[in-house]
């Protein structure tokens, strides 16, 4: 049995993976961190990691801000953990790597076996397709969304540049500049709206023809258990930066 801390517990993403553990016979939440520090569900709540006083490996579903306490923690404590939170800068994303040579981490920015699949398809038609298609990609979340484009958008982007040996630019606006497209672009679009969970779709349109591929998430239990999922994986882990594909493949 896998015992869990779960960072930024008293949230949605945090409530729903509380409530999917509950179901499960290889892992279990023993403790909660969150500024609410609202306990619930049977396990405590606090507003500080190093209160946290049992627990094998940290799952975050929190906010940037909480970074350095968390990956102080991990280090301190010698705990994996599964980092989930979007919208980190390009510094915080350099210091989650750093702690990958001290402990196991397991970073993604999408925890969907079905986006994961979307990423490998796109890696796949920019290999056949080449430079010959414009790339664009839309990402649709719900209006309480705080950072664009998503981290899965810019994830797709990174796997398709990969694939065409690199060197593509990212273009988030086209109104402030007037000029036709050039093929070295891939263009990112954010929508937000509604109650939208995530919907990401990558166009590739070429002359006289277009593919599309998209994922859509029709609720937040499939991050869920990808995340849980990460967590039972890692927890057997040695040092190092985990992502999707290995525990795909393992």
């Amino acid at each position: 049995m896998v015992k869990i801390a779960l960072s930024g517990a008293c949230g949605k993403m945090g409530r729903v993976i509380a409530q999917l553990a509950r179901k499960r016979t290889d892992c279990e939440i023993r403790a909660g961190v969150d500024l609410a520090g609202v306990e619930y569900d049977g396990f405590p709540v606090f507003k500080n990691f190093f209160d946290i006083q049992e627990t094998d490996v940290v799952i975050d579903f929190s906010h940037p801000d909480a970074l350095s306490d968390l990956l102080s923690f991990c280090k301190m404590r010698n705990k994996p953990a599964v980092i989930a939170t979007t919208g980190y800068s390009d510094g915080e994303i350099a210091a989650i790597k750093a702690a990958s040579e001290q402990i196991p981490v397991f970073f993604s920015f999408n925890m969907s076996l079905g986006i994961n699949l979307l990423i490998e398809l796109s890696k796949k038609a920019a290999k056949v397709l080449g430079r010959q298609f414009d790339v664009e990609i839309i990402e649709r979340h719900h209006n309480t969304k705080k950072d664009a484009p998503s981290g899965t958008a810019i994830m797709l982007a990174d796997a398709i540049n990969q694939t065409l040996s690199g060197g593509m630019r990212y273009i988030y606006d086209r109104h402030t500049v007037r000029k036709e497209r050039e093929p070295d672009e891939i263009g990112m679009h954010a929508v937000r709206g509604g109650s939208i969970v995530g919907d990401h779709t990558v166009i590739f349109a070429g002359h006289d023809e277009v593919i599309e591929l998209s994922h859509s998430a029709a609720s937040k239990e499939v991050f869920s258990v990808g995340a849980l999922n990460a967590a039972v994986f890692l927890a057997k882990q040695k040092k190092g930066l985990y992502n999707m594909a290995d525990l795909l493949n393992n």
